[in-house]
């Protein structure tokens, strides 16, 4: 009995070492597989919640999205933004349904993109349709609008699916680990040596941290500081059509006449036609371009500018607009994600600085040096269907086409009207809820905080640019907007001199004048609470095109503002020198940012 048990225990290592070695390729096998079922299906099921939605019922072509799908709602709304895209150039339709209610129309275009302002806490359907009956559904998705309380919860269920994933990948590298250790040929070791009380070789720990995070920083340098990664940037998303549009105005052939380039947020982007004003300047030998791009800020033009104009003489003028506005702590996320395209490791502090709140300055400066870090959900993204990307990003000509091609929408918002004693708005029927909540919003008066925080941006932003600018030729026009449709409003509107700090009369800048554009101030101009239609947009572009000839026609070769600029000069050196942008900040700031124009 004992020399049996003596034999077996003798003969135990080489019996579980060949059986491990035979059986290894099993074992590999099996936990592989293991690993893309447990590893996998968080990820499959969740880009199925987010994206099937999307393509439920779509051509291979044709597409709607939105970012994000859910969004958190603390108090009052929130936004996304919407992208679609026919496949085939056609017309497109593209209605919502808000919590089963019957569907609303949104927009008309083959393809574009849309931000949704008015996101509420509930479900909301959005349905691209190739005819306005509605007949053919090309594609879906659901954006949810969710409670503060309910995002929270939600993350911390992602968080604990993430460590899920990291503690099945631990048990993976044991599983295999222990494979290949019985796969072995030799003996089984049954003791180990014992490890020495002290090395003769010093840790260096904190040498190996800075070491570390040296290497960090390089590698994010390396795939997100390049175009390795913003070449393949989603299209649809802020960051990436801030890289398109960059690059394309970069990769743009020189026109060999006078061009004048145009900036601006959604308002300009709708209000103004570079078709139109070039058919109008043709005779002054006239070139514009329109770089304007919804829900960019003030903030990020100045890196727009140094992104396709390094040297400061491409253009013969630069229109800048101004006016009343707000940007929400909400938003810091967005500009932070829009502007990472193009910012620097040197923009750090002065990037960091355009934010009120810490925790904004906080994101903004770490984006600057991990660039990385801005593109998290892009990256996340980009993984879960390259190939997805991929296409998409083959599709950019023809977005970066159709946006010249873009003529405005053809709908008003007549026979809408607003009390502002008793905050009544009265809505036409035909009106669709996107419209009515749009225009809402454009009534709700922002803040004071808010509104002194937009204003010191407007100052500081626009600033940079004239310092940009200020050894150059090139002419800078600062031009009011349209302030929306229903004129007269109380803290509607603000002065030229409480939006920019003294400019010396000597440089070739110029203003159109505030009034200019008050005839527009109507609901027939307009399809919601903020944007021109396509008459606005064809009055707005006629009328700033001729107060810019007028004005270009009359600069003489030294940069002087003369004969008909002697209004503008009058402005910067009279209206100027008796408002309040030359007192200290903290009085301007302190008297309040909006006057009522004249």
């Amino acid at each position: 009995m004992t020399e049996k048990v003596t034999g077996v225990g003798a003969s135990l290592p080489s019996t579980v070492g060949s059986w491990g070695f035979a059986n290894l390729l099993w074992i590999c096998s099996t936990t592989a597989i293991w690993l893309v079922l447990c590893l996998g299906a968080p990820c499959i099921a969740e880009n199925t919640s987010q994206q099937g939605a999307g393509r439920l019922g779509a051509k291979d072509a044709a597409r709607i999205t939105a970012t994000p799908t859910r969004v958190k709602v603390s108090d009052g709304v929130a936004s996304t933004v919407i992208a679609w895209n026919t496949g085939d150039g056609s017309q497109g339709f593209v209605f919502v349904k808000v919590n089963g209610r019957a569907p609303a129309l949104v927009a008309t275009a083959p393809e574009g993109s849309q931000s949704i302002s008015w996101i509420r806490r509930g479900n909301y359907v959005f349905e691209l349709y190739r005819e306005a009956e509605r007949r053919t559904l090309l594609g879906s998705v659901n954006v949810s609008g969710v409670a503060t309380e309910s995002e929270a919860l939600s993350q911390r269920t992602g968080l604990s699916r993430h460590q899920m994933r990291y503690l099945l990948a631990a048990v993976l590298l044991v599983i295999l680990y222990t494979a290949l250790y019985l796969s072995s040929t030799g003996q089984v070791r049954t003791k180990f040596p014992i490890e020495p009380a002290s090395s003769p070789h010093p840790l260096h720990v904190t040498r190996n941290l800075l070491l570390g995070a040296a290497a960090f920083i390089c590698v994010d340098g390396l795939v997100f500081h390049t175009e390795l990664y913003t070449s393949i940037l989603a299209p649809e998303s802020y960051a990436g059509r801030m890289a398109a549009i960059t690059r394309a105005e970069k990769n743009r052939i020189s026109s060999g006449l006078k061009e004048v380039l145009v900036l601006g947020d959604s308002r300009m982007a709708e209000g103004f036609s570079a078709a139109v004003a070039d058919t109008l300047s043709s005779v002054d030998g006239l070139k514009f371009v329109n770089l304007a791009e919804p829900a960019s800020a003030v903030n990020i033009w100045d890196y727009m500018l140094r992104d396709v104009d390094p040297a400061g003489n491409r253009y013969s003028a630069i229109v800048v607009p101004y006016g009343v506005g707000f940007e929400p702590h909400s938003a810091d996320n967005l500009r932070i994600s829009m502007a990472a395209p193009l910012l620097r490791y040197a923009d750090c502090f002065n990037f960091a600085s355009a934010f009120q709140r810490w925790s904004g300055r906080c994101r903004a400066f770490t984006a600057c040096i991990l660039r990385g870090s801005a593109f998290q959900s892009d990256v996340v993204d980009f993984l879960e269907d390259p190939m997805a990307r991929f296409r998409s990003i083959q599709r950019e000509p023809r977005r970066v086409q159709s946006r010249n091609l873009y003529q405005g929408r053809n709908y008003d918002i007549v026979g809408t009207s607003y009390d502002p004693n008793t905050g009544q708005v009265t809505f036409p029927p035909r009106l669709t809820e996107a419209q009515r909540e749009a225009i809402r919003d454009s009534l709700t008066k922002p803040s004071q905080s808010e509104t002194q925080d937009f204003l010191r941006m407007q100052r500081e932003g626009i600033q940079r640019i004239l310092n940009r600018y200020s050894a150059s030729s090139t002419k800078i026009v600062l031009t009011p907007v349209p302030r929306g449709p229903f004129a007269g409003l109380p803290g509607a509107s603000m002065t030229f001199h409480a939006v920019f700090p003294g400019i010396t009369p000597h440089k070739a800048v110029f203003s159109v004048p505030e009034q200019t554009f008050d005839f527009l101030e109507k609901p027939e101009y307009y399809f919601d609470g903020f944007h021109l239609n396509a008459k606005g947009r064809q009055q707005f572009t006629e009328t700033l095109v001729a107060e810019l000839l007028q004005r270009l026609r009359s600069v003489n070769s030294d940069g002087r503002i003369r004969s008909h600029s002697s209004m503008a000069v009058g402005h910067f050196t009279t209206d100027c020198e008796v408002s309040n942008v030359f007192r200290p900040s903290s009085q301007r700031l302190s008297n309040g940012p909006t006057e009522q124009g004249n």
